[in-house]
C-alpha cells in the first residue's frame, strides 16, 4: 500500500465528543472537546487538551475541579453550539436548556440531559503549546439508568457522539460492533 506524508497531524479517528463543565464566575459553563480520553486506570484518570485563551480556562484552575459530560446523538446541536459560542458572550447553559446538577465536586457542573458524567479533580495541568493539558482524577461517575444493562453502562444506549475532521468535520454516531474484544485476535495464528 502506498503511504502520503502529511508531516505532525492530529489525525486520531474518530474523536470523543466531551463536554467540559466548570464554574467560571459563580455561574456553570461548558465547552465542547474532542482531544481528550482516558489516562489512567488505576487510579482513574482522564484528560482533556484545552486552548490557553478558552473562557472555560478562567475556571479551570481555581476551581480545582472540572466535570466531562458525555452528550448523547440527541444533544448534537448543543454539543455543537458549546464549540462554536463563548461563555463569555453567551449563557450556553441557558441556550441549551440544560438542566446542571452538581455531586460532589462543587465546582464540577454536571448536565442531566447527559447519559454520562464524570466528576474530575485536576492532578495536572501541563502547558503543551497551542493547549493546556488538563489530567482529572475522576472522583464520580454518574450514568442515567435507562443507559444500563445488567447494571453496567452500555454504549449502544448511551449512544456517544463521535467527532472526525477528515474531508469535512462531522459528527457521527456510535456505529456497528466489529468483533468482541480480548477474543477477536485469536482468529489469527499466533503459535
Amino acid at each position: 500500500m502506498d503511504k502520503k506524508t502529511f508531516g505532525p497531524s492530529a489525525f486520531v479517528f474518530p474523536e470523543p465528543v466531551f463536554l467540559v463543565g466548570v464554574n467560571v464566575d459563580g455561574k456553570p459553563n461548558f465547552m465542547t472537546a474532542a482531544w481528550g480520553g482516558m489516562a489512567c486506570g488505576a487510579p482513574q484518570m482522564l484528560t482533556v487538551a484545552i486552548r490557553h485563551q478558552r473562557y472555560t480556562m478562567k475556571g479551570i484552575k481555581p476551581g480545582g475541579s472540572f466535570s466531562v459530560n458525555i452528550p448523547s446523538e440527541q444533544l448534537v446541536e448543543e454539543a455543537d453550539l458549546c464549540g462554536i459560542i463563548s461563555g463569555a458572550n453567551a449563557d450556553k447553559v441557558a441556550a441549551c436548556g440544560f438542566d446542571v446538577f452538581y455531586g460532589k465536586l462543587e465546582n464540577a457542573p454536571l448536565i442531566r440531559q447527559c447519559p454520562v458524567n464524570l466528576e474530575c479533580k485536576i492532578v495536572h495541568m501541563l502547558n503543551l503549546g497551542s493547549h493546556t493539558l488538563v489530567i482529572g482524577s475522576i472522583e464520580e461517575t454518574h450514568v442515567t439508568e435507562d443507559c444500563l444493562t445488567e447494571g453496567v453502562p452500555d454504549v449502544e444506549k448511551i449512544k456517544p457522539i463521535l467527532y472526525s475532521r477528515g474531508t469535512t468535520a462531522k459528527y457521527y454516531g456510535y456505529g456497528k460492533p466489529v468483533g468482541d474484544a480480548f477474543n477477536i485476535g485469536n482468529n489469527i495464528n499466533h503459535q
